[in-house]
Formats: structure tokens, C-alpha cells, sequence
């Protein structure tokens, strides 16, 4: 593990919170659209993450193969190693299929359907501003985790000058 991998670490914590908070700012702004490019309502967009690792190769299955090996420590730790990612990525961002969207009767809507309802997204502000806070949250922590790293490769490199 080199002097800047927590740097870097950090620095895809606050990539992928950002764009986290991209998205949830989306589903906000887009609330009420009930007519997309395609004709349909909008529908919610869910981020998912997964570890950014050195070797995409490697399955499950074969690091857990290498963690109970033999049970020696030294392999144990070896392979523990191995199976560490460094940091984040964003896997992919789906829609939310799984939440209803609303039916609200409005017959004077230009997309009402023939017995006067408008479906409108599956977007619920309160979920959303839940999910904006905890990944401003997880912002703030990554940005701490980085001032962190940054003031002790700074005491390092001072005491080295001294």
C-alpha cells in the first residue's frame, strides 16, 4: 500500500457521493415529469457502488479459497490483502421498478389517460432528502478521511526535514 492510497481512496468516496447527490437531484428536479422523450413518466434512478479493485479478475470464490487455504496467518493475511479494493465505483445506475408510481385523478391533465388519471414518477421527496443527507454525510466523512491523510503525509514530510 503506497503513501497516497488512502488519498486516493477518499478521492473516489467523494467522486461517487458527488455523483450520488447528481442523481438524487435528478429524481427531484424531475418529480412531476410525467412525459419523458419517450412518452412515459419519469422514473427514479438508483445509484449502486462497488469496490474499485486492482484485479477485476478475481471472484469471490477463489479469495475465499485463498483466505482459508491451509490456516496459516502469513497466507491469511496475504490473500485478505489481495482482496482489498482501493476505494469506489460507480456499478451502475438503474430505475426504480420496484416502487408504484402515483395515480392521481386529474382529467384536465394533457396526459390523462382515458379514465381521467396522471401517473406520475415514483419519486417521494422525503426518500430522496433522506438519501441527499446521508450522502452528504458520506461526503464530509471521505473529505475528513482526506485532510486526514493529508496532515499526516504533511507531519512525515516535515519530520523527515527536520
Amino acid at each position: 500500500m503506497g503513501m497516497f492510497t488512502s488519498m486516493d481512496i477518499s478521492a473516489t468516496g467523494l467522486s461517487a457521493e458527488r455523483y450520488r447527490m447528481d442523481i438524487i437531484s435528478e429524481n427531484v428536479a424531475n418529480a412531476n415529469t410525467t412525459r419523458t422523450a419517450d412518452g412515459t413518466p419519469y422514473r427514479r434512478k438508483i445509484v449502486t457502488y462497488r469496490t474499485q479493485d486492482t484485479d477485476n479478475s478475481r471472484d469471490f470464490g477463489h479469495v475465499l479459497d485463498e483466505i482459508v487455504g491451509d490456516g496459516k496467518t502469513a497466507k491469511t493475511f496475504k490473500a485478505r490483502e489481495n482482496a482489498i479494493g482501493y476505494g469506489v465505483k460507480i456499478n451502475k445506475i438503474t430505475e426504480d421498478t420496484e416502487t408504484e408510481m402515483k395515480m392521481v385523478y386529474d382529467p384536465s391533465h394533457p396526459d390523462a389517460d382515458e379514465n381521467g388519471y396522471v401517473t406520475y414518477p415514483n419519486v417521494n421527496i422525503i426518500t430522496e432528502m433522506t438519501n441527499l443527507i446521508d450522502a452528504s454525510r458520506s461526503y464530509e466523512a471521505n473529505n475528513t478521511a482526506l485532510s486526514a491523510s493529508k496532515s499526516i503525509a504533511m507531519k512525515g514530510l516535515n519530520l523527515i526535514e527536520s
